[in-house]
C-alpha cells in the first residue's frame, strides 16, 4: 500500500493526526505510516499525593491490629512475669539469713 500523494508533498502541516515526517527530510527523523504500539501511561490527581492521611491511617491500622493480637501475647507475658518475679523473690529469700535458718534442717 502507497502512501496517498498529500503525505509524500512538502505542504503538510507536521504536526496534525497521522502526518509524519517525509523521508527526505534532513535526519529521516519521522515514517510515513502510522505508528503502532505506543502505549503513554498517565496518573489520575487523586492518586498523586501518595502520603495523603499515611499518618492517620498508620495510627488506626497499628490500634485495629494491636487490639487483635493482644488476647494472644499478653497473657503468656503476665503469666511468665509473674512467674520470674516469684521465682526471683523464692530465691533472694531462699539464700538469705533467714531463709536459710527455716530450711537448714532438710
Amino acid at each position: 500500500m502507497r502512501p496517498s500523494q498529500i503525505l509524500r508533498s512538502d505542504d503538510v502541516p507536521i504536526g496534525k493526526y497521522n502526518h509524519y515526517l517525509n523521508k527526505d527530510k534532513w535526519g529521516n527523523l519521522g515514517c510515513i505510516i502510522p505508528q503502532r504500539g505506543i502505549i503513554t501511561y498517565g496518573l489520575s490527581p487523586n492518586r498523586q499525593n501518595i502520603f495523603a492521611g499515611a499518618a492517620h491511617d498508620a495510627v488506626f491500622n497499628t490500634w485495629r491490629r494491636f487490639s487483635a493480637q493482644v488476647l494472644y501475647w499478653a497473657p503468656p507475658l503476665l503469666g511468665a512475669y509473674y512467674a520470674m518475679d516469684w521465682a526471683i523473690r523464692r530465691n533472694e529469700y531462699l539464700n538469705s539469713k533467714a531463709g536459710r535458718a527455716e530450711f537448714a534442717g532438710s
